[in-house]
């Protein structure tokens, strides 16, 4: 992560001496995962796929809220300024811009002619806000987002071999213009898309380069997809460059399981993820896996959208992540 901006011979504001203090609070100096910085992504305040759902907060209002809870990173947002201007508002909060979030438009044949160009731009609004990771996956397509949670069933569309040969060769070409940049890529398998089980995360890693494509475990959407998030750790091990956070409400997964619902955005409506802590999440669990491998990556808290004020939300999952991080630092599973 690039270094925080130097405070000590500047006037402090408030909120960030306010952010500084909690943070410090909110740490496990000694403990394991010690050295991952740990973010929050906006989306909560202003959702990215269903307009409805977004709250019209302005970006330096959710810029303050995110350092308010104690949170060191954020993902781009929505109207969040670019370039300069970012890097000021960030530092003036003393925060980093953890990830940019790239969506590949895809078919059954793999990501469409404009895609890479697409993330491209991306690529470039990362750079430009001195930010860390390009966090890249496909985006929610028709017959994918009405059978997310049960993808496994038969009638379900799925990537061709040339969709699959097509998405390797996007993502390698990303992969290796991002580190000529000097940034990270990391895919992130999604619900509601042509990379979300298991199987087919499994597929696109044992295609792709480690060093190009490494991967972005979402642990909300492995939960989603049928997976275990702590048997996935243990799988991919050291491919794994970067780190959602997400709970799931098991009540509204199992409605869309069953068919309930008409899909992954009708269950984002019904508050699919829920507050850390709240859901069917092993975090402990995922924290141990990361803590025995030495992961020193950045832990995003992410919650598509919830029923309380975003910042009630954004506040629970940063103290929830804390006692957790507490409670493996005492415990003799943490693989220490």
């Amino acid at each position: 992560m690039t270094p925080a901006p130097d405070l000590a011979d500047t006037a402090v504001p408030p909120v960030v001496a306010g952010a500084m203090a909690l943070r410090r609070r909110l740490r496990v100096p000694d403990g394991p995962l010690a050295m991952s910085p740990i973010g929050t992504v906006p989306i909560l305040w202003n959702n990215v796929d269903i307009e409805e759902l977004r709250l019209g907060t302005d970006a330096l209002t959710i810029l303050d809220e995110i350092a308010r809870t104690g949170y060191e990173g954020t993902q781009l947002g929505i109207g969040f300024p670019e370039g300069e201007a970012l890097r000021t508002a960030l530092a003036e909060r003393d925060l980093h811009l953890a990830e940019v979030y790239a969506s590949l438009p895809a078919t059954t044949d793999g990501p469409s002619h404009d895609a890479l160009d697409l993330a491209l731009e991306r690529l470039r609004l990362l750079i430009a806000g001195g930010g860390d990771v390009l966090c890249v996956s496909l985006d929610l397509s028709a017959g994918r987002i009405e059978t997310a949670g049960h993808a496994e069933d038969a009638a379900t569309p799925r990537l061709t071999a040339g969709g699959w040969s097509r998405l390797a060769a996007v993502l390698h070409d990303l992969g290796r213009t991002t580190l000529d940049a000097g940034a990270r890529m990391a895919f992130h398998p999604h619900a509601g898309t042509f990379v979300e089980t298991p199987e087919e995360v499994a597929m696109l890693m044992t295609s792709t380069d480690p060093e190009l494509v490494p991967l972005c475990l979402d642990v909300g959407h492995w939960l989603v997809g049928g997976g275990d998030p702590v048997a996935a750790l243990a799988a991919f091990g050291e491919r794994v460059t970067h780190v959602h956070l997400k709970d799931v409400d098991p009540e509204v997964l199992g409605r869309l399981r069953h068919g309930e619902l008409g899909g992954f955005t009708e269950a984002i409506r019904a508050r699919l993820f829920t507050e850390l802590g709240s859901g069917i999440l092993d975090l402990d669990g995922c924290l141990r896996a990361l803590a025995a491998r030495g992961y020193r990556g950045w832990l995003m808290v992410e919650q598509d959208s919830g029923w309380p004020p975003p910042s009630e939300s954004a506040a629970i999952g940063r103290r929830v992540l804390a006692a957790a991080l507490r409670r493996i630092s005492t415990s003799p599973e943490d693989g220490r």
